[in-house]
């Protein structure tokens, strides 16, 4: 007979067989095992504390290795106290003004006003010159006025005065960013038809740019000052309100040196005003979110001149900014700010950095005389200021890499590698003093890259 494999009687007499469990052996643990365990450990700890004690009397008794040890936290100490702590920024606004009241009776004088109120429109909207305003906010805020300047033919100076005064002074952030959207839009065109069609009865001159500054609290003429930590940190509230209108006055002045063959807004030498402020805020660490607009602006306003403007003009703002800025970290910061993207740009990095190295030395007057200090500088001397070396180190590198004529005067590239190789050897690697390997590490690897040149 077959087995059933669904039958599950068998198991039953499985489990009722008896299982006979192994023998094991049981150890019983008594007291006296427990103690002598107990005093093993103990010697054991005991024995572990007398070596460790054994240690350190040895070590604490030699005098040698302690002087040595001193010698390294010495070290340390110093070489934690190097240089990263100098962090450049500078107050570029001071007290804010208020701003210049504008008359909005003026708007209902102009003829696109008129004509809508005689439309018959108008007999449903009912419009006023009491809501005339509010009428005209909500025109320019969704794009229609701008449509309707363009199918007129003409941006009147109502219009005009008030998208401007808007533009720079409104604490509305949608009208702020209308207006100049639509300054931008009149400036700039899409296309050639739409810029030789359309007619702009009034545009605002440098003295209006400026006097918006003024009531930004923007020191123009002030020496400029170190911003404490806190304000770089926390920020300033005055500041912070102002740079909320200081944007669309920063794309306004890209703008419009964009639209130089079109519109003359401003002259070559209010265009270097102009590069010079942006250089400024640019030193302004509550300003870093602007960067972008900044940067784009100081590329437009370089490109405003013409190569022929460019070659005294450049030399004029690089005196400025020499003048303007703390002869410091900042001083490094006014020439890294500057991007080397064009030939306008680069000419005007290298013409700044050059004028900064002039501040620093009395009774210089050339190109030679500056490289010829440098070179004359005992870097082995103790009492020496390597955190200036440093900034001379930087600003050269910046004067000889952006200024191509330099190329074809032998005299200052050798004093230059001279320099350099000072920077190099007379530094010790063991030097703890703040910024030695700093201007060490920086003039090796300019070395480095002038050697695989040549």
């Amino acid at each position: 007979m077959e087995e059933d494999p669904f039958d599950f009687e068998s198991d039953v007499l499985l489990a009722t067989s008896p299982i006979v469990a192994p023998n094991r052996r049981r150890k019983v643990i008594g007291l006296d095992d427990l103690l002598v365990d107990h005093y093993k450990e103990k010697n054991r700890v005991i024995e572990r504390k007398s070596k460790l004690a054994k240690i350190k009397k040895t070590y604490n008794s030699d005098d040698e290795e302690d002087g040595r040890v001193a010698k390294l936290s010495k070290y340390m100490t110093q070489l934690s106290d190097e240089d990263d702590v100098s962090i450049w920024g500078l107050k570029v606004f001071g007290n804010k003004k208020s701003p210049p009241s504008f008359v909005f009776s003026n708007l209902p004088s102009c003829f696109l006003f008129r004509s809508f109120m005689g439309h018959g429109v108008n007999s449903l909207i009912e419009l006023s010159t009491e809501s005339g305003e509010m009428f005209f906010e909500g025109l320019l805020t969704n794009g229609w006025l701008l449509k309707l300047v363009y199918k007129c033919g003409e941006v009147e100076k109502p219009i005009a005065t008030w998208t401007f005064h808007l533009m720079l002074y409104s604490s509305k952030e949608v009208l702020r960013t209308a207006a100049v959207n639509f300054w931008c839009a009149i400036l700039l065109p899409k296309n050639e038809d739409e810029l030789l069609f359309l007619k702009i009865d009034w545009l605002p001159s440098f003295s209006e740019l400026k006097g918006a500054l003024e009531t930004y609290g923007f020191l123009l003429h002030s020496p400029l000052e170190d911003s404490s930590d806190a304000e770089m940190i926390l920020g300033d509230s005055e500041c912070t309100e102002s740079t909320q209108n200081i944007v669309a006055w920063i794309k306004f002045v890209a703008a419009c040196s964009q639209a130089r063959k079109t519109h003359f807004i401003f002259s070559t030498s209010e265009a270097e005003e102009l590069v010079v402020v942006i250089i400024c805020l640019l030193l302004d660490r509550q300003l870093l979110g602007l960067s972008v607009d900044l940067n784009e602006c100081m590329l437009s306003l370089v490109n405003f001149f013409t190569d022929d403007e460019w070659s005294s003009s450049c030399a004029k703002v690089a005196k400025s900014v020499a003048l303007r800025v703390p002869y410091d970290i900042n001083s490094l910061r006014a020439v890294d700010c500057i991007q080397a993207v064009c030939g306008h740009t680069k000419h005007l990095r290298s013409a700044i950095a050059f004028q900064i190295l002039l501040g620093y030395f009395d009774k210089v007057e050339d190109e030679e005389d500056v490289i010829r200090q440098l070179t004359l500088i005992n870097l082995k001397d103790k009492s020496c200021d390597l955190f200036k070396i440093y900034i001379y180190l930087v600003l050269t590198e910046n004067w000889f890499l952006y200024n191509p004529t330099l190329k074809d005067k032998p005299l200052l590239n050798e004093m230059w590698g001279l320099y350099l190789r000072n920077c190099s050897c007379q530094i010790n690697i063991t030097d703890t003093r703040s910024y030695a390997s700093k201007v060490r590490s920086k003039a090796s690897y300019l070395l480095q890259g002038a050697t695989d040149k040549s």
